[in-house]
This record gives structure tokens, sequence and C-alpha cells, in this order.
């Protein structure tokens, strides 16, 4: 077995809904801990899955993914052999390391960020420098990650806006960064989140796809599409370096069902629009709140709010007392709640507020 493999912690999922009911004997349990879309998917998907063929299940699915690849490529204007589909982003953030890191190599990621990013360095033997964001506002110290580059830095991590801060880069600061990168280096946009910025009308970077070539992008169906069951991610890279993914990825990823859950998500932009306007509403009620209580947090860009409290612990367990469980354990005294419905925004505020009183 690898030595590096044998000195990790594995990557804690959610546990499901009805176990930590069970566990904590509660009739009610409201999970916003894993960004979930709380206002599910598209309607549309529930029919085109019905609708999909069961006479296919002997067949293989479609390999190359020919039609959700098209309707990505019209849509964001990425030529299609730049695109490489993952069962789920995990999937794609494997396939990076493992193609791209040696022994030895360096990644940069911020602290805190999406701990899998580290994880599949680890795993491959490369150290993994972290750069803390700035404490007042939780963005990138993207100094300090150009000053902690050198001749073994292979990847360099941007969750943008980035998990789980909720804070997002603008196009201007992320161009000005990478125009200072080493080619030998390349920089990985995670964009789970971006369908939730309102700071900037087009706030992607696919545009510097075509600038340069030290440069991918990712996307998933889990967040706004409300698709997480359904495992469908992607990246858009330059043409060799996305051949050198599909060289190495399961020739089957991604199956069918898969396939025709995101192509009918993905053509009905209208629940994408009310999910992003609800979220918007909510995430600024929220921001409201905590600031009037003196709260601190860091700007959201996202569909989750991250906040510091004086006893976190405390007021997890409470929340969970009370059906909603939330995120902790990222940093000490902070915890990440995913924006929800606004009752329960409502009512998770109301505990906040009455512990804030006691």
């Amino acid at each position: 077995m690898k030595e590096s493999i044998q000195r990790l912690n594995s990557y804690i999922p959610e546990e499901p809904l009805e176990k930590v009911k069970q566990k904590y004997n509660l009739t009610h349990l409201v999970r916003l801990s894993a960004n979930e879309n709380p206002f599910g998917t598209s309607p549309t998907v529930k029919d085109a899955v019905v609708k999909w063929s069961f006479e296919e299940s002997n067949r293989y699915p479609d390999s190359y993914a020919s039609e959700l690849r098209d309707l990505i490529m019209k849509k964001t204007g990425v030529p299609k052999e730049q695109l490489v589909f993952g069962s789920g982003l995990d999937e794609i953030l494997e396939l990076l390391s493992r193609t791209f890191l040696e022994k030895d190599d360096e990644i940069l990621v911020a602290g805190p960020t999406f701990s899998e990013y580290a994880l599949h360095a680890k795993i491959e033997g490369a150290k993994v420098v972290n750069i803390p964001v700035l404490a007042d506002t939780g963005h990138y110290d993207l100094d300090k990650f150009l000053d902690n580059i050198t001749a073994k830095t292979k990847l360099i991590w941007l969750c943008n806006p980035n998990n789980p801060t909720g804070v997002y880069e603008s196009k201007k600061n992320i161009r000005d960064f990478i125009e200072q990168v080493p080619k030998t280096a390349l920089v990985l946009i995670d964009e789970a989140y971006i369908d939730y910025v309102t700071d900037e009308s087009i706030p992607t970077n696919f545009e510097l796809l075509s600038q340069f070539e030290n440069v991918a992008v990712l996307r998933t169906f889990s967040k706004v599409y409300g698709l997480a069951n359904y495992r469908v991610g992607y990246i858009a890279m330059a043409p060799k370096l996305a051949e050198y993914l599909q060289t190495i990825r399961l020739p089957y990823n991604l199956n069918s069902l898969a396939q025709t859950a995101a192509i009918s998500a993905f053509k009905d932009q209208k629940f994408v629009q009310y999910s992003v306007q609800k979220n918007a509403e909510e995430r600024e009620k929220w921001e409201e709140f905590l600031q009037v209580n003196g709260i601190k947090f860091f700007h959201s860009q996202a569909n989750f709010i991250y906040f510091k409290y004086f006893d976190a612990d405390k007021l997890a367990d409470k929340l969970l007392q009370n059906g909603f469980q939330v995120r902790r354990g990222l940093q000490k005294n902070w915890l990440r709640v995913t924006i929800g419905k606004n009752s329960d925004n409502v009512a998770i505020q109301k505990i906040i507020a009455s512990d804030l009183n006691r």
C-alpha cells in the first residue's frame, strides 16, 4: 500500500437523513449542511427520467456524452473537445491529481477550502501548501499564493466562490493573478457555485480558456441544478490537457440516466433563474440578520453562509435538536449553513437570536 495513503484521513460525507433522525430521535430534520438545492430540481427532470427507456439498461451509455456536450458547448462557447465529463466533480478532482501530480510535487490551496483538493494530492504523494484567506474579508491572499509558487508547483486551486467561505473573487483579480503564474503551473478554477453569483453580471472565467493554456474551469450539476444524486460534473481545459484526462477516465463513467437528467435540467434555465433569485433574496436576509446581531460573517456569493460564533458546537447541537443540521468542524467556532427556504431560515435565525439572549 502507498505510504501516502496510510497517513490519510478519508473524506467524511453527510450521513443519510433517516440515519441522523434515528440517531437524535428526531421526527423532522432539514439538512442544511451539504449545500444541496432546497428547491429540488427542475420538474422536467422527473418526466425525462420516467420516460427513459428501461430497455436500454443492457446497453453501455454514450461514453462521449454527445448531446450534453453539444448543449454545454452552445451555451458556454467552449469547444466540445475541451470538455471532459466525470461522475460528479469528485471524479474530475481525482483525475486531475492522478494525471498531473507526482511524488514531491506541490499544490497551492486556500485555507479553508474544499478538502478534496488536498486529499487527492496527498494520495499522489504531493505536498499541500496552505495559504490562509484574508482574516477580515475571507478573500484569497493572491499575493501570498504568488510568493509560494516554486518550480515544484503543479496545481493551484481557486474555488470561486470559495467553499466554505462563500467569497467570490472578481474576474479582474483572477486574470491579474494568472498573468503572473508560470505556465508550468495549472490554475484550476472550481466554479461549482458560480451560478449563485449576483455581484458580477457574467461571473464565470470561461473566457480565460482561450487566453491561457494553463487554466481550467470546473462545473457541476449538483448545486443550482439540484442533481447531487445523479453525479454529473465536467471540466473545460486546453485540448491537449483534456486529451490526457480523456485517456485515463473510465470509458463509461457517466451513465445514461445521469446524462438524461443533466440534459433536461440544463434545458430548463427558468428553474435555474428561480433558484438563483430565491437564494439571493434569502442570502441578503441572512447577512442582514448576522450584521444586526454583531455576528462576524463573510460576504457570500454562494448558496450558503459562513459565520463565526462564540460557541459554534453548542449552537450546532441546539439547531440539530430543533431539526436543523448545519456544517461544523471546518474552522474552530465557524459554522456553514446552506441557505434554505424562507421558513427554515427564519426558524434558524430565531434559535440563534434566542441563544444570544440567553
